[in-house]
């Protein structure tokens, strides 16, 4: 004879036929337990106690417990059968320990109490109706666990949630790759030729907005199917990177610094910025990504950056410190640094062999201004020459010719000074370039790609265009109405360029 144990998804056979007899097994089941609760006394052990649980059970106000005792003479035979059934039940249970049913929560000790046959009841007659449910009842959680999910659900779960950033992913690689892979269609035509000679750029093509404080340099990227792309550091503590081309957009905000963009460039590649920051540190940026690639702690604030001309991989950083330091961007570390008794260095220029450099500083005194070009060694970090320029102004910014062995440094003396890039390094006083007004700004000058315009900014925010050869003015640009701090002609396309002044703003000429 089969045992009747009252698991959970088992069916017996007395539960069957209670189910087959349909709205009287709720009274054979009252029978049972009062006819098992009248046993308790002949056997001598005690009535095991009910727990409450979670089940929500409504009584019926019309039926009565005179109703459910009337239920046992009519059941008689059912409740003796379910009797010896509870008898088998008593006995496998592990030394006649109270039956507790599982699916409901546990309680304090306290709060177990006995409860009435009018409460037991109808809990009871569910608790054994439901057994001959095949289905299997949602099983209540205890606060703070987690319920277990299949790993078929979970693996269907993960895969949706991954749908949507992979195409963002997707989306925002192909955007980024776009940026060095497209060739603008007004470039593209000029590729294919030499340069031709440099023009002079007279009309407004474009006006740029979207800095907050003054543009301290525009640069064109220096790769000619890349030269649409325009760099912009600001001292709003950003640098972009703009189509100053055709569209105008800018395409990269990078704001990787805290501080005041003090100076920012392209490597030769053209796939790399690098920028210095008042907030005493060099970046490295990659283009594509936008991700910063090195950031370097310069241990003083950053006032010029320059790409060793050979090896890209070496940079120098110079600012408001007596040092110049040459670091080495796989290693991170500084690997030359070159020592001179002055306050700030305010510009860096490597001449064509990358051998020798010179540097720009604010050292002046009452008589002359011995240090105030000094040319360097870059192997032995040994001065060379700091005779170069003996006249009592500033030079704070530094230009090569792209073809003869010279360069030009600006000055506060409102002219542009000639040197030779061969030592001595001598100066030539019979040239210079004047017109325009410096007046302690940061104004840069640059050469056009065949050397033979010399363009310059001006404290009254005009653009100055020069002859190399005669020092003859040819052009000046009413550009801003704010000092311009930069002009920047294009490598490839012919008569354009970019300024930029103090008021944050950028405009492209052509």
């Amino acid at each position: 004879m089969s045992s009747l144990v009252a698991y959970e998804d088992s069916e017996s056979e007395d539960d069957s036929l209670d189910q087959k007899e349909g709205g009287g097994s709720a009274s054979v089941q009252t029978g049972y337990w009062e006819q098992a609760k009248d046993n308790q006394d002949v056997r001598g052990c005690k009535f095991f106690e009910a727990m409450p649980g979670p089940h929500v059970f409504t009584a019926d106000p019309d039926r009565t417990m005179l109703q459910y005792h009337e239920n046992i003479s009519e059941r008689n035979s059912s409740s003796l059968q379910l009797q010896s059934c509870f008898d088998r039940e008593i006995k496998y249970t592990p030394q006649n320990k109270p039956f507790r049913d599982i699916t409901a929560p546990l309680s304090s000790p306290g709060t177990q109490g006995k409860l009435s046959p009018l409460q037991t009841l109808p809990h009871m007659a569910e608790r054994f109706s439901d057994a001959s449910n095949t289905a299997k009842r949602p099983r209540s959680v205890p606060p703070g666990v987690r319920p277990y999910i299949p790993k078929r659900h979970r693996l269907a779960t993960s895969e949706e949630k991954a749908d949507y950033p992979a195409e963002q992913a997707e989306g925002t690689q192909s955007r980024n790759s776009q940026i060095l892979s497209n060739v603008s269609a007004k470039v593209k035509p000029y590729l294919a030729h030499k340069p031709g000679a440099a023009g002079i750029p007279r009309r407004l093509l474009m006006s740029l907005g979207g800095h907050q404080g003054p543009v301290n340099t525009v640069q064109w990227c220096p790769v000619p199917h890349l030269s649409h792309l325009l760099l912009s550091a600001s001292m709003d503590k950003t640098f972009k990177v703009w189509d100053g081309a055709e569209s105008g957009q800018c395409l990269r905000v990078h704001t990787c610094h805290t501080g005041a963009v003090r100076d920012a460039c392209w490597t030769p590649c053209g796939r790399r910025l690098l920028s210095g920051s008042f907030d005493n540190t060099a970046v490295i940026t990659d283009v594509e990504t936008g991700q910063q690639v090195v950031k370097l702690d310069n241990q003083f604030k950053v006032m010029c950056v320059v790409p060793h001309p050979s090896s890209p991989e070496i940079f120098l950083t110079g600012g408001h410190s007596s040092t110049v330091k040459a670091w080495d961007s796989r290693s991170c570390k500084v690997v030359k640094v070159y020592k001179a008794g002055i306050q700030q260095t305010l510009d860096i220029l490597f001449l064509r062999d990358g051998v020798n450099f010179i540097t720009s500083s604010d050292c002046v005194s009452r008589d002359s201004a011995d240090r105030t070009l000094i040319a360097w060694d870059y192997q032995t970090t040994a001065r060379v020459s700091n005779q170069i320029y003996h006249e009592r102004y500033t030079c704070p910014s530094l230009a090569l010719h792209p073809l003869e062995e010279s360069f030009v440094a600006q000055t506060n003396g409102n002219y542009v000074a000639v040197f030779s890039s061969q030592r001595p390094y001598r100066m030539n006083k019979r040239r210079r370039y004047d017109g325009h007004k410096v007046e302690g700004y940061s104004v840069q000058c640059e050469f056009s790609l065949d050397g033979s315009i010399l363009a310059s900014g001006s404290s009254t925010g005009s653009a100055h265009f020069y002859d190399y050869q005669n020092a003859r003015m040819l052009h000046t640009l009413r550009a801003h109405s704010q000092p311009c701090l930069c002009v920047s002609q294009h490598p490839v396309l012919p008569a354009t360029a970019a300024t930029c002044d103090w008021a944050g703003e950028i405009k492209v000429w052509h």
